[in-house]
């Protein structure tokens, strides 16, 4: 039997090949480009299926491809069961697998192919399951997670969700009212057509909407006059979803040119820090790190992954983790001091604890042949060292460095 630890990167590469991948994983982008082929490609089938035409021609070239594509819808939800776990690092795999299996992309992936594969186990129910096949369209929402453009939507719709359900209480109010005043001018000049309220109601949705049938109309002179009334009201009735989406759109690709403007524009410094086994943010979640404001982790680097530096992920030794926090810019400058170890200084050989300084001198990090060393009290200073330190005293051979 395999060791399961052994299968473990295998699993964890898998994950990251079916979400959504970055440009520098080639693999991961195929995935993603392919997913979204078969998704528009089942479609396309299970809309040509329903021309008499193309079934009697390809009815069957038509039946092996929705066979493949539902065999391939199938294969990505086992995919994506089977590595749920590394989508919620700390939680239980039992609870991962329940948490996507009962999400909303989940009940899709699902449906997507067991009403497919369920006439072969119960086939008195084929009918009733064939119904649910429609549930594969759902599967289109799942694109507008791969493009930023189509994430516009999403946002504009929920920042405005407040607005439109505003607009949308009006219009009722309005429709209600309107289709009730109707069938009390119409009612007696024809009880056949206004017969009840649902009648005006009808009435006042085709004319609201600006829909116009035709198949419903005042007679009377001032069920037309009502009626123009409401008419022009429509119009502006209309219009305010419509103005409230056109100015989510104006103000969100504002605010994304305003980032775009401030990225380019402002002073911002990132480091790399790579941690070890004895560091204290190994195996700690980003969100318990107590960065201070204003410094972020813009992105960690595990082996060759780059990874999203979300806030349940976990900090592994050996990650590589880049940090970005906007640069110093005061007018007053910090002076530090720069000090290379000679053969004869008299720090060569001594520990800092040891060293015989002012208590308005600090350390501040120490270059020992390309590397950074942190300035810990039982570091032993070496020659060529470059010691950089802060001091508000006189020091022999110290070169200054502005920050």
């Amino acid at each position: 039997m395999p060791d399961i630890r052994s299968i473990e990167p295998l699993r964890r590469r898998s994950c990251s090949i079916i979400d959504i991948g970055t440009a520098d994983d080639f693999i991961s982008r195929a995935y993603d480009i392919f997913y979204t082929l078969v998704i528009l490609v089942n479609l396309a089938v299970t809309i040509a299926y329903t021309f008499d035409g193309a079934e009697a021609r390809c009815g069957g070239l038509l039946l092996d491809i929705e066979a493949a594509t539902v065999a391939f819808f199938a294969a990505d939800c086992a995919l994506r069961i089977w590595t749920a776990k590394f989508r919620g690092p700390g939680t239980k795999e039992w609870r991962a697998v329940c948490k996507y299996v009962f999400s909303f992309s989940g009940i899709v992936d699902l449906l997507s192919f067991l009403p497919y594969y369920l006439p072969v186990f119960f086939p008195s129910g084929a009918v009733a399951f064939r119904m649910f096949r429609v549930v594969r369209i759902f599967r289109l929402f799942r694109i507008n997670a791969y493009y930023d453009s189509l994430n516009v939507i999403t946002q504009v719709l929920a920042s405005k969700a407040q607005q439109l359900l505003s607009s949308v209480f009006i219009i009722l109010v309005l429709m209600i009212a309107s289709s009730l005043c109707m069938y009390s001018l119409e009612h007696d000049a024809q009880p056949e057509v206004f017969s009840n309220a649902f009648s005006g109601i009808w009435w006042s949705v085709s004319t609201l909407l600006t829909v116009g049938y035709g198949d419903i109309y005042p007679i009377t002179t001032m069920g037309k006059i009502f009626s123009i009334f409401i008419t022009f009201l429509g119009v502006g009735m209309v219009a305010i979803p419509t103005g409230i989406i056109s100015a989510g759109f104006v103000d969100q690709y504002s605010r994304i040119k305003r980032i775009s403007e401030y990225s380019a524009e402002s002073d911002v410094r990132f480091i790399r820090i790579h941690l070890t086994h004895r560091d204290r943010w190994s195996g700690t979640a980003i969100r318990d790190l107590g960065l201070p404001e204003g410094v972020v982790v813009a992105a960690i680097q595990r082996k060759q992954e780059i990874l999203v530096p979300r806030g349940d992920v976990v900090l592994a030794p050996g990650d590589n983790l880049v940090l970005g926090a906007e640069s110093y810019a005061e007018d007053e400058r910090i002076q530090l001091k720069e000090i290379v170890l000679q053969k004869h200084h008299p720090w060569n050989g001594c520990a800092i604890r040891d060293l015989d300084i002012s208590r308005q001198t600090v350390i501040v990090m120490i270059r020992r042949r390309g590397r950074m060393l942190i300035p810990r009290g039982s570091l032993v200073l070496l020659e060529g060292d470059q010691v950089i330190l802060y001091s508000q005293s006189h020091l022999p051979h110290g070169q200054d460095i502005s920050i």
